[in-house]
């Protein structure tokens, strides 16, 4: 998939789960494996509103981050819940046979004889690998192993085996 298919979305980093201290600093509870994708950023979109960070840090199990216009504590309670995102375009470029799971959110999935079998909803992992979750036609919904020959991601489709959608 080129990277500009979806480069008008925005992909949330984290989610603010409180203040940090009394200077305006945020605990954020991250989406991904480390806080260097947010660090990387100047800038994100804080509850839809763009902001420059100012710094990042790793803060135990969550990470504590600086934003402009957040200077005490109850303007950084004021924020818990909301999302910090960036322009999908904003995320480092992909290799080959590499996505990010927000990139597979929405894709149309089809059997082997290219008949559709659904649409993704979500991706989820809790530590074997990649899950789908695809909705077929009908409505029903079915987690699927984001394997080889289960679930293959091919020219913008995800190709099911329909032995995993029972």
């Amino acid at each position: 998939m080129a990277a500009d298919d979806r480069s008008g979305r925005r992909i949330a980093l984290a989610a603010i789960a409180g203040a940090h201290g009394v200077k305006g600093e945020l605990r954020l509870k991250l989406f991904g494996d480390s806080v260097e994708s947010l660090a990387a950023q100047r800038t994100a979109f804080v509850g839809g509103t763009e902001r420059r960070i100012l710094s990042v840090r790793e803060g135990g199990k969550v990470a504590v981050a600086r934003i402009e216009g957040v200077a005490d504590r109850s303007a950084a309670e004021a924020l818990r819940g909301s999302l910090v995102e960036i322009e999908r375009n904003a995320l480092p470029p992909l290799e080959d046979g590499e996505y990010y799971h927000a990139d597979l959110i929405g894709l149309p999935c089809v059997d082997q004889q290219g008949q559709p079998a659904g649409t993704v909803l979500a991706v989820e992992n809790y530590g074997a690998g990649d899950i789908l979750e695809v909705e077929d036609p009908s409505g029903k919904r079915a987690m699927i192993p984001f394997r080889a020959g289960i679930a293959d991601l091919h020219e913008g489709e995800i190709v099911i085996d329909p032995d995993f959608l029972a």
